[in-house]
């Protein structure tokens, strides 16, 4: 295996440690803060010691390349961007402490997302539909190293796609502005220019972001093995799944569990350095 080691400042007394503790051969220099330990071995004290000096760890085969890989499928609100988008909806509507209280308790996988999500529309209720653009325009921000990552994935010719339990209006234009090969997520009512607090159609949550990911591999004719899944909170955890790679990224301790790797301290271009 190979012991990616990433993070915003490494000490070289700590990558000789977690060298010694792997049993690697040797260590290599991928980028200014990520590192390659090579033929290293898993260790029960690595994540610990790494947890403490806040650095990133992944156990990667060696031989993992992204020509190995078809599609790249990301969750949208603090994944692929740095808000919660729902939340900052609520604030335009002085509306925020319930409903981001409501996607905390969510992401924690405390309640159900299909509730959950019409629970918080419903909250939205007569908002003047120019207030989505507003936050757009003025909230939406991609996380760091997002566009390198996207970047990267569609040079080695990956398909790129954002599933969101958000909304259309925002996975639209990140689409469009991004390149993006394909966009899924719920549709907010709008009525006489007002959202009327309902969502149109069938809840994207947990399971339907899974479906979606299962439908477009399948159709690109992938196996589950060449697709790569990233997200954040237990509503992602199906459809990283689905996934051969699931990514949790700056994520809910539910999801980091039950990754096949976790990103805490860098950003989105780390995941870059985990394959050769």
């Amino acid at each position: 295996m190979n012991l990616i080691i990433q993070g915003l400042d490494i000490e070289n007394n700590d990558l000789r440690a977690i060298a010694k503790l792997a049993q690697a051969s040797h260590i290599e220099r991928v980028t200014g803060q990520a590192f390659r330990l090579a033929n290293a071995s898993p260790h029960p004290d690595i994540p610990e010691y790494c947890a403490e000096v806040q650095l990133d760890f992944a156990f990667v085969p060696i031989g993992t390349k992204l020509t190995n890989f078809g599609l790249i499928a990301m969750d949208m609100d603090s994944t692929l961007i740095a808000i919660e988008s729902i939340d900052e909806i609520a604030g335009m509507h002085n509306v925020k402490p319930q409903v981001a209280e409501i996607t905390q308790s969510t992401m924690r996988g405390e309640i159900d997302f299909a509730e959950s999500l019409i629970r918080r529309t419903a909250l939205l209720e007569g908002l003047p539909q120019e207030a989505l653009q507003k936050v757009y325009d003025e909230k939406v921000r991609l996380n760091l190293g997002a566009q390198k990552l996207l970047q990267r994935m569609q040079a080695a010719n990956l398909k790129t796609m954002v599933i969101s339990g958000g909304f259309t209006f925002f996975t639209d234009r990140i689409k469009t502005e991004l390149g993006l090969d394909y966009a899924f997520a719920n549709t907010l009512e709008i009525k006489d220019r007002k959202l009327t607090g309902q969502v149109l159609g069938k809840i994207i949550g947990a399971e339907g972001k899974a479906e979606v990911l299962r439908r477009i591999r399948d159709e690109l004719g992938l196996k589950r093995e060449q697709v790569i899944a990233i997200g954040d909170g237990a509503n992602d955890l199906k459809m990283l799944e689905s996934a051969g790679i699931g990514i949790a990224y700056h994520a809910k301790p539910i999801l980091q569990e039950k990754s096949t790797y976790s990103i805490s301290f860098v950003g989105l271009d780390g995941i870059i350095n985990l394959f050769e």
